[in-house]
């Protein structure tokens, strides 16, 4: 799309340059001197043209020196159109020529984001216009036609670089929305899972406990209060959740350590290779662990992925001395760390 709009604008750039050009040829009366005339031709078309195409294809802007370029040209055109030229014929319509000519090259300038070369260029026009024929007769000669071009194709990209940005910022909504809207979907698949996983262990002894109208002996007992700790657990911290995990817990509750699990997004960001690295570890700490309580916390840090607490009563204690386990997972693998250090 863009390639093409720029092919027309380029297309239509060259189009009303060699139309000008044509015109200054043109001429009915003869120069009294023809090679000023045509030197002042044929600079313009090697201007317009270097500025219309130079490096055109790989940046919009236009690079400085074509500017600069520009600018002297739009002042030397005049005087040799006007020292080649009686007095009498500067009106005429091949003498003009020059008006919509530097009109088409402020326009390229000002399409090409050389706002300050084209504005000089309109400047450099008026004045000269107006000292070889008068401000109020170079209006009528065309010269409110090249101040409109140049004002419209200031406004026209300004209007098309705002939409532009808009563009990209709506783009970069609906990138957004598109992420939002694959989370949610995520998040209703783990939902999902959970709500099976959920019924798949709570089921049978809530089937129990129903048909026994809460008559259950000991062992029952047990496991619904394993089922309600698993329940639990994937609510609470089902990123640190694998099956080894799961295993290692519930072996510890059935020697009746009393086992906590907090997940506060320590294990965002983490790259799943790495959190399956860190979940097999927290395993091994798991079945290696004595305590009588365990607290396992994945909390948001800079370092630290989980941590293991175990305090040596069943109970809530503050008592530093109480506490025999503590074990701290990295985010990273000490490998990677070691290396980023």
């Amino acid at each position: 799309m863009n390639r093409s709009v720029r092919s027309v604008a380029t297309s239509l750039a060259v189009g009303f340059a060699m139309y000008f050009a044509a015109r200054g040829i043109w001429w009915i009366e003869q120069p009294t001197a023809p090679l000023l005339m045509v030197a002042a031709i044929a600079l313009y078309l090697i201007v317009v043209n270097v500025a219309i195409l130079w490096d055109s294809a790989a940046s919009a802007r236009m690079p400085l020196w074509v500017a600069v370029l520009a600018v002297v040209a739009s002042a030397v055109i005049p005087v040799h159109v006007t020292l080649s030229l009686d007095p009498a014929s500067l009106t005429a319509p091949f003498a003009t020529w020059y008006i919509g000519a530097l009109g088409v090259l402020g326009v390229v300038c000002i399409v090409r984001r050389r706002f300050l070369a084209g504005w000089l260029i309109l400047v450099v026009l008026v004045v000269s216009s107006s000292i070889s024929l008068g401000f109020l007769s170079s209006l009528s000669l065309g010269l409110v036609g090249s101040i409109m071009w140049v004002v419209i194709a200031r406004l026209l990209v300004m209007f098309w670089d705002r939409a532009i940005r808009d563009t990209e910022r709506m783009a970069g909504i609906q990138q957004a929305v598109s992420a939002w809207h694959l989370t949610q979907q995520v998040r209703q698949r783990e939902r999902r899972l959970r709500t099976q996983f959920a019924l798949a262990v709570a089921g049978p002894v809530l089937s129990r406990t129903v048909a026994s109208r809460g008559a259950l002996d000991p062992d029952e007992r047990l496991e619904a209060r394993l089922a309600e700790g698993r329940l639990r657990d994937e609510l609470r911290g089902a990123d640190l959740l694998n099956d080894a995990v799961r295993d290692a817990i519930d072996h510890a509750r059935r020697r009746g350590v009393v086992v906590t699990v907090f997940d506060e997004g320590g294990l965002d960001d983490v790259p799943e290779e790495r959190r399956a690295q860190i979940r097999d570890e927290l395993a091994g700490v798991l079945c290696d662990a004595r305590a009588d309580r365990l607290i396992i916390r994945a909390a948001r840090d800079a370092r630290v992925a989980v941590t293991v607490v175990g305090r040596a009563g069943a109970g809530v204690s503050s008592d530093d001395d109480a506490v025999d386990l503590w074990h701290e997972i990295p985010r990273e693998a000490p490998a990677e760390a070691a290396e980023a250090h």
